[in-house]
């Protein structure tokens, strides 16, 4: 046995911890049910309960114990190690198509499976834990019938029984007996009025260093109004219907932001991160899928996503964790991710195991009521939801009839309608993989206020919640309402086109009014307006709106009332050629595509997948032959090029059924709230479907790609392997 073990550590590394069942009875029920070992359970004592697992059954212990039945290696993986891939463990034999990589501690694997490893920041010999100075690098492949790049930045084995994770923690540093108990298996308070208490000095230190900031700079942060007739005149004797005017609103911008505007020598490594900026607080809730279907590279990477977001945050931001699988446990209630915070969340996610069904309502149950329940409140309140599978209780159980299914029962009546004044809490839904329902996830972000993003590839999970909380830690306008009133006493407003955005108007039809809610840093909103002009022989001119914002600024809670400039138009007698203003175009261009898309999604759904490409085809045609589109605007091409995807996955009813209808569902969601949506390969640098992006979005992206590289700041994760709790079959 002692020669067996010794080749198992060479083969795995010699700093990994696996355990060894002495016999096949030794093994626990509940790690049987899960059908692998987590390493992250050696964060806790053996014997106590993992956070996050809802069985409360005590866990194994993950140190090795020799046994003469424990471990077994094929024969041919008893030789030398030099001819063994240590990450694979099946034998390299050069000419057998597979490229080998010899490394600068001599030790050779498949160039295939070490690329993979070291693409997610692991410079360590996976043998004798050498630092290497040169790593291999994998270049994307390319999909050939599209001519794009499609890559899983991830290779690593989809076997539950083999497939875990373990992320480094911060150094332990001493925490209070309250901390240690929050993570333990202890029943959760009927009230979760249990939320770490805010530090005001905190934020008003912070709200001085934003008005100290904006002197400084001579910046003034408020928000920018313009607005765009269609036409700059209209001939005096001729009334229009359907006159269109554009109400452009654009959110002011970070400090950090201003300050690079303004120096643009400054380099942007010397600016502080978002994090670290003045910036408003954020409580958040994240809902995460543990089923059985997430188990191996599923729950691996969602552990590394929540990893970044953990280290996001800042210490004034507040953080709890809500896992579901049949049922839904809160991980730990609403902390502050101080160091020792950071330490205690990581523990707890890096804990969890897959098992079980799907229950997102129990899940969002939960976290709506975190949010409902908490003493205090920060500026910026939101919850993320990730699952990769349909719930399978509530929408889709057993005791669901055949009716429509009612995804408005997944939502807490709280979230959905007639909950507290006040209380509104955006989802940002995550649908993950093929098998996620983006009905379902759609209609939670939609009648929350949140966005709906397509993960498609497993390796842009982190990518995609970074964009999401690049957004959310750049807040600087709340509760944003626009009002636009007729002046001319012949005028009438027609239609308000303003997407998902509550809109109405009064009954005499001339005043309307806009609710936009918050606005991230540099993002902007454009809403179309029609008018119908009247004759008007008396004047060369004729005012039409006038345009007002009254919002309040998240820091320090002032109140602004911002007025526009009215919107005029020339009444010449004879008017000359007619030139539609390319602002305006553009945003109609846009809202064409919108409707297109959601009239081709209704196509498909209906079985008619020939008519729904037809519709983006001639939406296509249409846009192509538009003022903007033929002057280059890249907003168009960018349109048509989302078109063309969308029209690509609904060439078959399989290819839609796996990633069509998420992937529209996304870009309407993405266009209705004019916010970034993560679908497809929007989160790559080459995309042209990066509509919305702020900034802010865009730094975050950067920080999570460039930690393929290695950064001190968030530690690499390392796939770690465990083995079966029984021997499977072959």
């Amino acid at each position: 046995m002692g020669s067996k073990w010794r080749r198992a550590k060479l083969a795995f590394g010699s700093k990994l911890c696996v355990y060894v069942p002495r016999t096949l009875e030794e093994v626990s029920p509940s790690l049987d049910a899960a059908g692998r070992f987590s390493d992250a359970a050696s964060l806790s004592p053996s014997l106590s309960p993992v956070p996050g697992n809802l069985d409360p059954r005590p866990t194994m212990p993950t140190t090795p114990i020799p046994s003469s039945s424990g471990l077994r290696l094929p024969k041919n993986r008893s030789r030398s190690s030099k001819k063994t891939c240590a990450i694979c463990l099946t034998t390299m034999i050069p000419g057998q198509g597979h490229a080998i990589f010899t490394a600068e501690c001599s030790h050779a694997f498949h160039f295939h499976c070490i690329a993979s490893n070291v693409k997610h920041g692991n410079q360590i010999c996976p043998v004798c834990r050498a630092t290497w100075k040169e790593i291999p690098f994998l270049a994307p492949s390319l999909d050939l019938p599209h001519r794009r790049a499609r890559f899983n930045p991830v290779d690593w084995p989809h076997d539950d029984a083999w497939m875990t994770i373990l992320r480094p923690l911060p150094p332990p540093q001493p925490v209070s007996n309250r901390h240690r108990t929050s993570l333990c298996q202890v029943p959760e308070p009927v009230v979760f009025n249990d939320d770490e208490p805010l530090d005001h000095q905190h934020n008003i230190a912070q709200r001085s260093s934003s008005i100290k900031d904006a002197a400084e700079n001579n910046s003034v942060s408020t928000l920018e109004i313009k607005t765009y007739p269609e036409f700059s005149a209209v001939p005096r004797l001729t009334s229009r219907d359907g006159f269109t005017v554009l109400i452009h609103l654009k959110a002011p911008a970070t400090s950090t932001s201003t300050s690079t505007r303004q120096n643009p020598g400054r380099s942007q490594s010397n600016l502080p991160p978002i994090s670290q900026t003045s910036r408003a607080a954020v409580d958040l809730v994240t809902v995460i899928d543990i089923s059985g279907s997430m188990a191996g590279t599923k729950l691996a990477l969602l552990k590394r996503a929540m990893g970044f977001v953990i280290q996001s945050l800042s210490p004034c931001d507040r953080l709890s964790v809500i896992a579901f699988s049949s049922t839904a446990r809160r991980l730990f209630s609403l902390r502050h991710m101080t160091d020792a915070g950071r330490q205690q969340a990581l523990q707890a996610v890096n804990s969890l195991i897959s098992i079980g069904g799907t229950n997102i309502a129990e899940g969002l149950r939960k976290g709506a009521k975190v949010m409902k329940d908490r003493r205090e409140k920060n500026p910026v309140s939101s919850i993320i939801l990730l699952s990769d599978g349909q719930d399978t209780y509530t929408v889709n159980g057993p005791r669901v009839s055949n009716r429509r299914p009612d995804y408005q029962s997944l939502l807490p009546f709280s979230i959905h309608g007639g909950g507290s004044p006040g209380f509104n809490i955006p989802v940002h839904a995550f649908g993950f993989g093929a098998d996620h329902d983006a009905a379902s996830m759609h209609s939670i972000s939609e009648t929350s206020g949140g966005t709906f993003s397509f993960i498609e590839a497993e390796g842009v999970i982190q990518d995609a919640f970074a964009q999401c909380i690049g957004g959310l830690l750049s807040v600087v306008v709340q509760d944003l309402q626009v009002e636009f009133q007729c002046l001319h006493p012949g005028l009438c407003l027609g239609s308000l086109k303003a997407g998902s955005y509550r809109s109405s108007m009064k009954n005499d039809a001339r005043t309307g009014f806009i609710d936009v809610g918050d606005l991230y840093a540099d993002e902007e909103r454009d809403f179309l307006v029609s008018l119908n002009v009247p004759v008007d022989s008396s004047s060369n001119e004729t005012s039409l709106l006038k345009v007002q914002c009254v919002y309040k600024d998240p820091l320090t809670k002032e109140t602004t009332n911002l007025e526009g400039k009215v919107v005029r138009i020339q009444r010449p007698e004879i008017a000359g050629q007619q030139v539609v203003s390319m602002e305006v175009d553009r945003q109609q261009n846009r809202l064409r595509a919108a409707d297109a898309m959601a009239e081709a999604r209704a196509s498909a759904e209906r079985g008619d997948l020939a008519g729904a490409v037809s519709v983006l085809e001639s939406c296509r045609k249409v846009l192509s032959k538009t003022v903007s589109a033929q002057a280059g605007d890249r907003l168009c091409f960018a349109l048509d090029a989302e078109l063309r995807e969308m029209q690509e996955r609904m060439a078959n009813r399989r290819v839609y059924e796996a990633s069509g209808r998420a992937y529209v569902l996304s870009g309407l969601s993405s266009h209705s709230w004019q916010r970034a949506t993560a679908r497809g390969d929007s989160t790559d640098s080459t995309s042209l479907v990066q509509a919305y992006q702020t900034p802010s979005m865009v730094e975050m992206l950067t920080q999570s790609q460039t930690l393929f590289l290695g950064s001190p700041s968030l530690p690499p994760v390392r796939p770690a392997r465990s083995f079966p709790a029984q021997p499977q079959p072959r």
